[in-house]
């Protein structure tokens, strides 16, 4: 299993998840926030096409995570997987997509790939992240949450590979030029992981089997990507130059889990 970052941040994201069986290939686009051009153009750059994706998965209704998703799916001809509450949110049946509901706790399996989904604090309808495992190693995926929970310890325990958000630095939000009320959100027990936060879930996790972690969804407005290092690198006892960083314009290229 490899995975790699299409972009991640306020501008777009989408994750591509690849395992395979025998020959075959099954790869799983994770949310789509770019326009088909855009998508092909990162897909790419990853060396693969529009139609190498064989299914999409969407963590919740944000337009920066499903954006592209409708035209894309609907386009290529591929389901797509997604809570009610985001199906319902993002217009998704109403467009003609091809949904299959998914919802926390209930594992879906897509070709190799098994997708544990599970729930988080964000201000949407139905959010959730993921872990992926292709039965012998797995990744997870969390970005988009306000805060931690047990229920998140306990999703991300032992994974082989992390895709953490960290998207902002506490310090450089308060004092930046976002309004108060969006200061508030984004700070709120609703929005998004500061780095101290994602530092917290590390050191609560179980990270024995940790492999490589990656900063993701980071703020270009309140954030660094070597303040994110900086805070997970201490919370891992490694060197910040260890931790990879999925950024807005390039991502992260291919990774093994």
């Amino acid at each position: 299993m490899r995975i790699c970052s299409l972009g991640s941040g306020s501008a777009g994201n989408a994750l591509v998840v690849e395992a395979r069986d025998g020959l075959f290939y099954t790869r799983i686009l994770v949310d789509n926030g770019f326009n088909v051009r855009q998508l092909g153009r990162r897909l790419g750059r990853a060396g693969l096409s529009l139609r190498d994706i064989d299914a999409i998965v969407v963590t919740h209704e944000h337009s920066d995570h499903v954006g592209g998703v409708a035209r894309f799916a609907c386009k290529a001809g591929i389901p797509v997987y997604c809570s009610r509450g985001t199906a319902r949110s993002a217009g998704l049946d109403e467009i003609g997509c091809d949904v299959h509901t998914i919802r926390a706790g209930v594992r879906i399996e897509l070709g190799p790939l098994a997708i544990d989904p599970f729930t988080v604090p964000h201000d949407a309808a139905e959010p959730l992240q993921f872990v992926f495992s292709d039965g012998d190693r797995r990744a997870g995926l969390l970005t988009d949450a306000g805060q931690c929970s047990e229920l998140i310890v306990r999703a991300l325990r032992r994974v082989h590979a992390l895709l953490l958000e960290c998207n902002h630095d506490e310090q450089m939000l308060q004092s930046g030029s976002y309004p108060y009320f969006l200061k508030m959100r984004i700070a709120g027990a609703f929005g998004h992981l500061s780095n101290r936060q994602a530092a917290s879930i590390v050191r609560k996790v179980d990270c024995s089997r940790l492999g490589w972690i990656a900063a993701a969804h980071l703020s270009k407005a309140n954030n660094t990507p070597n303040l994110a290092r900086l805070a997970l690198s201490a919370a891992l006892d490694c060197r910040a130059e260890d931790i990879a960083v999925a950024d807005q314009d390039d991502g992260l290229a291919w990774r093994a889990v």
